[in-house]
């Protein structure tokens, strides 16, 4: 298949002048499983792969030039950096020896901050990084246990590399900035790209035996490659996002240690940093892998949802990932319908006081929570649930008062209200009656006539016992404030008498 993909792209030979260039383009996507068959268990739900390499360019045929020899990335340049021959060009017996060729020669690692510098050469290597790819996803070829780390060693050398320093080092990453600044693009993509391909189809490959390939793929290469979520670029955390997800699934003996560093990666940011670019692709890839997990939960998963998940709602930037934390909170509630009462409180414990975008957020989490709650558990956190709704009805922010009130439309958590109405309406009834009377938007203000009517018709005494207790309670108030305002004036006039003396 990739032979005719390769075929239909057009050839496009360099000039005389070596100022030949190729562009990657994406031309197609493909969902990832996660993990082989023997080990999809545990990664049931797909990610989304980013996608695959394709090039304007394909002719390995052309040599190229270079005269005398130069380091890059420590690995010397030889004064002769050519082309080697073609896959197709050479007997099968010859392909292992001219993978491991051209494999050595994709280790050296061009400067990219310079469009001039090295242009002969960086095309050579792009064309042997496409065979590479080619040849990985064709070759019905048993890897050797050599080829794995030479395969391991290029990887690395152009994967594994400093962070390109930006000019907005120490910006505060708000919601706001997300679509006013452009994400920072690594200029060696063009190379980036194929190579990340590559590593994903042998990764994948039914060719590259687990049990061998774990030596090279160790603890060692997996944090490295956690490392670099922290990139800029959303065209590189697609690829690291799905390549985890491939180790994940198909190295078993890797999975505690993965879950182990994610989770550092999340306290770090969390109570340390609240800096990092890829939290929204780490908490995808754990979204399929909790999907997966076996019930009942082990202890470990618990501590990990308690410790990491909940508090990742803390952060200012929680807008960048909340689409993710929500989606994998609900699944620990789905999985374990014990766990809504532990998630609810959690919520609760970090809900925003001044950020009203963050409380929409919190309130659209929720309702999905709460679409999974039983009852036994929604009657031991009802409490202070709704004592916060309440703090929501009366927000002078419409969106959330709004929010909290689109809650009665989920037939599930109406019902769930209206079994322990005879709780809950005593501490939302003022919410709802000020609400009645003084709120300012007129969509608020018609919602929560829907919901006290709703409340009237289920049960009319409670509803006027309500009413009774907010009016008498209400009359108090003024009571008070009454003789608060009188007292203030008794000594405003004792002060004024005592200046007049």
């Amino acid at each position: 298949m990739i032979k005719q993909f390769f075929g239909k792209i057009p050839r496009k030979h360099s000039n005389s002048s070596g100022s030949s260039r190729s562009t990657s383009s994406s031309n197609s996507s493909k969902k990832s499983d996660g993990a082989s068959k023997k080990a999809g268990s545990s990664t049931n739900s797909s990610i989304s792969a980013p996608p695959s390499v394709s090039s304007t360019g394909y002719n390995s045929g052309d040599k190229f030039g270079h005269n005398g020899n130069q380091r890059m990335n420590g690995e010397l340049m030889p004064a002769s950096y050519e082309a080697l021959p073609s896959f197709r060009d050479v007997p099968n017996s010859e392909k292992p020896n001219l993978f491991i060729r051209k494999l050595n020669m994709c280790c050296i690692v061009f400067d990219f901050t310079d469009p001039t510098k090295n242009l002969n050469e960086k095309e050579i290597k792009r064309q042997m990084l496409l065979e590479l790819v080619e040849h990985v996803t064709s070759a019905n070829v048993k890897y050797t246990e050599n080829a794995m780390q030479e395969v391991i060693k290029m990887v690395s050398l152009n994967l594994f590399r400093a962070p390109t320093p930006q000019p907005r080092e120490n910006k505060v990453l708000e919601a706001f900035d997300l679509e006013e600044e452009e994400p920072a693009m690594d200029p060696a993509w063009s190379h980036l790209q194929v190579v990340y391909e590559f590593f994903l189809r042998f990764v994948a490959s039914p060719d590259t035996d687990a049990k061998t390939a774990k030596r090279y793929i160790d603890h060692s290469f997996v944090l490295k490659l956690l490392d670099l979520f922290d990139s800029e670029d959303p065209r590189e955390r697609e690829y690291l996002k799905t390549i985890l997800h491939r180790i994940y699934g198909k190295f078993m003996v890797h999975r505690p240690f993965i879950r182990k560093s994610i989770n550092n990666i999340f306290y770090r940011f969390i109570f340390e940093t609240e800096k990092h670019n890829g939290i929204a692709e780490l908490l995808e890839i754990l979204g399929s892998i909790i999907n997966g997990f076996a019930l009942p939960l082990k202890e470990e998963h618990k501590l990990f949802l308690l410790r990491a998940l909940i508090p990742l709602h803390k952060p200012k930037c929680l807008a960048m990932y909340h689409q993710q934390l929500s989606y994998s909170i609900t699944q620990f509630v789905e999985k374990d319908c014990k766990l809504a009462d532990t998630v609810i409180r959690g919520l609760l414990k970090y809900w925003p006081v001044t950020n009203s975008s963050k409380e929409v957020m919190f309130l659209g989490e929720l309702e999905e929570v709460l679409e999974a709650t039983q009852a036994p558990e929604f009657q031991r956190c009802m409490v202070p649930l709704f004592q916060q709704i309440a703090r929501c009805l009366n927000s002078l922010h419409f969106q959330v008062a709004e929010r909290a009130l689109f809650l009665w439309n989920s037939g599930h958590i109406e019902n769930l209200i209206k079994q322990n109405r005879k709780v809950i309406l005593p501490i939302i009834f003022p919410a709802l009656e000020i609400n009645a009377r003084h709120h300012w938007n007129q969509a608020v203000h018609s919602l929560t006539l829907n919901v006290r009517k709703i409340f009237y018709d289920l049960d009319p005494e409670l509803f006027k016992e309500c009413l009774a207790r907010f009016q008498e309670d209400e009359a108090k108030e003024e009571d008070v404030k009454t003789r608060r305002e009188a007292t203030w004036k008794r000594l405003e006039d004792i002060a004024a008498k005592k200046i007049h003396r």
